[in-house]
Parts: structure tokens; sequence; C-alpha cells
């Protein structure tokens, strides 16, 4: 019996590594995606499209990206019908497919990576009627956009770690005990033993990150939004002037900064959004920080991505450097 078992156990475990290879191996002859960055493909029919379930998509994905100086959608969505989606269509990046049909056994939402293409992000809504679907949509909005935002942030890391500026690493790692992955093309401006300036600059563009950090205080609550707006302004205040006498990078108070405490990969980080401007001056935009703690807990780090690009849209220029901190990681057998 013992020897029938452990044969039965070879099997299994044969055909389990036959099955993995050949899902890499399937995986591996997908042809890459296509698309632009933040386009979203919705297969729906176009009265479907054109009634309550498209309004309730459209209010949820293509809504008013949040903390830009001009109005963008937070994705720009194009309807495709059903019997239009050819293969063409098929090998786009991201792809919502609303199946309502009244055959429909198990409503609910369905997300899928690599199926036509890669690296794809697919979500199915299978519902048996309308209300359903929007039942569906409305209660699944938030998963919807974070899978969203999370596949277009992975393949912005991904191609940044194929093109990486390899320099930037040890010298972000020397101060804060970790660093991003960034770009070719992102130099150090500016460098103290607390502050680092590294930034990229093509034509009428400027995408910067901003790096510091600052004693933790007992006592303080470091975490507190109005904590980290007071003392990220003393360290803008200090390192990073405008372009005439009396002027410097400060938080815009126009709009007072958002703030959501998330976990990504390990890293417990309060996430800050809001505009920049220039004190004195008429520069600004938008940012997005990140704020923890070092290691060792005696210091808050901040790692503050920043875009200017006043002739225009700013979406994905900000959703770029905001995967550049996304990408941060603590250096391998780091003490700090």
């Amino acid at each position: 019996m013992k020897r029938i078992l452990t044969y039965l156990f070879m099997a299994m475990a044969a055909i389990s590594l036959i099955s993995c290879s050949d899902a890499k191996r399937k995986q591996a002859l997908l042809p890459n995606i296509s698309g632009k960055a933040g386009e979203v493909i919705v297969v729906i029919d176009k009265g479907q499209w054109e009634g309550a379930v498209g309004t309730v998509l459209r209010d949820s994905l293509a809504c008013e990206c949040p903390f830009l100086p001009q109005s963008e959608p937070l994705y720009t969505l194009v309807n495709v019908a059903p019997n239009g989606f050819t293969q063409m269509f098929q090998i786009h990046r991201n792809i919502i497919i609303v199946n309502i049909k009244p055959d429909v056994t198990e409503p609910g939402v369905v997300f899928k990576n690599d199926v036509w293409a890669r690296p794809q992000c697919v979500i199915r809504i299978n519902a048996a009627d309308s209300d359903t679907a929007v039942k569906l949509i409305k209660e699944n909005s938030s998963n919807m956009t974070a899978v969203l935002e999370q596949a277009e942030r992975d393949r912005v890391i991904a191609n940044t770690k194929k093109y990486e500026e390899l320099s930037l690493a040890p010298v972000v790692t020397e101060m804060v005990g970790g660093s991003p992955h960034f770009p070719s093309g992102y130099k150090i401006k500016k460098k103290t033993e607390d502050f680092i300036w590294i930034e990229y600059n093509p034509q009428y563009v400027t995408q910067g990150v901003l790096i510091y950090k600052y004693p933790v205080v007992d006592g303080e609550q470091m975490m507190d939004l109005d904590n980290i707006l007071e003392n990220s302004n003393r360290m803008l205040m200090n390192n990073v002037p405008g372009m005439f006498d009396n002027t410097y990078m400060t938080i815009s108070d126009f709009a007072r900064p958002s703030i959501e405490y998330k976990k990504y990969k390990g890293l417990d980080f309060a996430e800050i959004r809001g505009f920049w401007e220039v004190e004195n001056d008429f520069m600004g935009g938008p940012f997005v920080s990140h704020a923890f703690y070092s290691k060792d807990g005696k210091e808050v780090i901040v790692l503050q991505g920043f875009v200017y690009a006043p002739k225009y849209d700013k979406r994905q220029y900000l959703r770029q450097v905001e995967s550049v901190i996304y990408s941060f990681e603590w250096a391998k057998n780091e003490d700090k």
C-alpha cells in the first residue's frame, strides 16, 4: 500500500509539473499588450453602454482624477460591441467584459490576468440582468479601480527595472536604507545628508522625486497629516528653491491634501495627495508622497513624487512618478 501511495504521489507531482510547465509555456507565447496607458476597453452592448450599466461604469472609472489642475478622467473608456471584440481589441492592456444574459447562474465580478496578451488585466462582469450588473459594479467599484491601478503600476515598474538608472539606488540607500527603482534618464539634482532631489527633464516636462528624512519626536503623532505637511514644508523650503530670490516649493493650501494609510509589499505608509506650488511665483502641479518609518523607528522617511507639465495633461506623468515611489524596497541585509 505504501508503495502504491508513493507511486500515486509521484504521478500527481509529475502531472502538476507538466501542467505548470504548459501554463508557463502558453503564457510565454502570448503577444505583448497594445493600447495606451490609462485606457480601458469596455466590451458591452450599445444599449447597455448608453443605459444604467454604462453610466455606473463611467461614474466609477471615468470620474475626475483627483488632484489634477485640469479635469482629466481617471481612465479613458473605449466602448466595443461584443461582435466587434476581435483579436485587435483582445490584446489590449485593460479589458472589461460586461456579460448580461438571462442564463447567467453565477453573477459576480471575475478578475483575470494575461488572457489574450501579457501583461494584461481582464475584468468580467457576469449578470442575468441590468439591475444586477449595476449592483455588482457599485459593490466592486473600489476593487476594480484598485486592480486597474495595480496593473498599470506594475507595468511601469517592470519596464523601469528593465531600463533602470542603476547608479541612483546606492546613493538613496546610503541615506535611508532602501531605494525606489528609477528609470533611465533620472539624475540627481541635489544631495545633502538628509535630502536627495532626483529629476527627469524631457522637453517641457519635469518629473521629480524628493527623498528626505527627519527625526521622530516623542509624543507627536508623526503620521498625522498636519505633522507630515509641517515637516514636509520645512524640508521643501530649505531644499527646493524656485527660479527667483525668496521663492521655494511648498505644499499648496488651496485644496487640503488627502491622506490614506496603506500597506504595499510589507511596507506600511501614509499616502498623501495634493498640489505643490512655488511660494511667490506661479509654478505648481500635482504631487503624491509616501511617508513611513525607518527600520529602526527613529526617523520618518518621505518619498515625494511631483510633476510640472504646464503644456500637457498630467494624469499619466503623475502615474509614472507614483510608480517610482511604489517601487521602493529596503536594501537586503540592511540594518537601518
